[in-house]
């Protein structure tokens, strides 16, 4: 699986410690940056554009970093075809997917520790789209909602 990850000053740390073990689990990596720790940079300059990978395929999913996990949260859900959710639990992180076809997985780095990110991470990304009739009307509502909305 081809797996996008982005991350500000805040998430920086965690993601350098998803990428070893992304790696050695097999996923090809696209980093959209941060490559280095800039305390004054921006979120939606790194999470804006891996989200636009996940819209348009470049990427199968999508795993943005900040420090709470909500700005990047918020920055990819305003991409068309990008469904991020902020995930704090293992339920959720496969839930969303199989429930609500999420394609980005919002962690906080000042509030995930990195044992828990690595499950959480491992949840979301094994998980499928369930295709169940209900969850597949669902999915459609939201993306004419996004066809209207752009």
């Amino acid at each position: 699986m081809r797996v996008g990850i982005a991350a500000d000053h805040g998430g920086f740390d965690l993601k350098q410690t998803l990428l070893p073990w992304l790696q050695a689990h097999g996923f090809e990596i696209v980093d959209f940056g941060a490559y280095q720790l800039d305390p004054d940079d921006d979120y939606p300059d790194f999470i804006i554009p891996m989200a636009r990978a996940v819209a348009t395929g470049d990427v199968e999913r999508g795993l943005g970093l900040c420090g709470s996990g909500v700005g990047a949260s918020i920055a990819a859900n305003k991409i068309p075809g990008a469904r991020a959710c902020l995930i704090g639990d293992i339920y959720s992180a496969h839930q969303g997917v199989e429930d609500d076809d999420m394609n980005v997985c919002c962690l906080g780095g000042r509030v995930v520790g990195a044992s828990l990110a690595i499950e959480l991470v491992a949840a979301f990304l094994a998980a499928r789209f369930s295709h169940l009739p209900r969850h597949n009307r669902r999915l459609l509502k939201l993306q004419a909602l996004e066809v209207r909305s752009t």
